[in-house]
């Protein structure tokens, strides 16, 4: 967790029964619209990613897209959007994923990486892990390195760091969210 952490989690917003009964949703949005908080979350993955000599950020659509780009511009690496199916304008290569109520794809360009290439996933949160898995398999598969996972918020009750982790990939999270909370 980083030593904003705390403070991160606590401008997030919870959103009891969105988008259905029972599911707590955690709204990043007044993170984004407090430019204090904004900076303190872009600072902690910088401080935290700052002396590992990548070569780009590849950021999950659409929120990861929201950390990624400012995250790459502060870190002087490229930035790399990995996308829904569908999306991307050259050719791709695709990684499908299971999702609660059935799949998914993610796409990324067939030249987005070198081979060896040093790569930081982000994404805003990690739920089930499934999008992150396949975004991280995809970039492997494109012969880059996932030097580690990052996110601004972990559920950790739903497993998804687990998967991630038991995918041999590593995972950074600012805060976490328990249920209840």
């Amino acid at each position: 967790m980083s030593i904003y952490g705390d403070y991160i989690k606590s401008v997030i917003r919870t959103v009891p029964d969105w988008p259905q009964p029972g599911v707590n949703f955690r709204d990043i949005t007044p993170l984004l619209q407090n430019s204090s908080a904004f900076r303190k979350l872009i600072d902690s993955f910088v401080h935290r990613y700052q002396d590992m000599d990548l070569d780009a950020v590849a950021a999950i659509d659409a929120r990861g897209f929201i950390i990624g780009a400012p995250l790459a511009y502060e870190l002087g690496c490229s930035f790399v959007p990995v996308r829904k199916k569908g999306k991307l304008p050259f050719r791709t290569i695709s990684e499908t994923y299971t999702l609660e109520y059935g799949q998914s794809e993610v796409e990324l360009h067939a030249d987005a990486f070198h081979h060896g290439d040093r790569i930081l996933l982000v994404d805003d949160l990690i739920a089930t892990g499934g999008t992150m898995c396949a975004a991280a398999k995809l970039i492997t598969r494109s012969g880059g390195h996932v030097v580690e996972t990052a996110t601004i918020i972990d559920l950790p009750e739903l497993a998804g760091s687990d998967k991630i982790r038991e995918a041999g990939f590593g995972v950074f999270a600012v805060c976490s969210f328990t249920e209840d909370e």
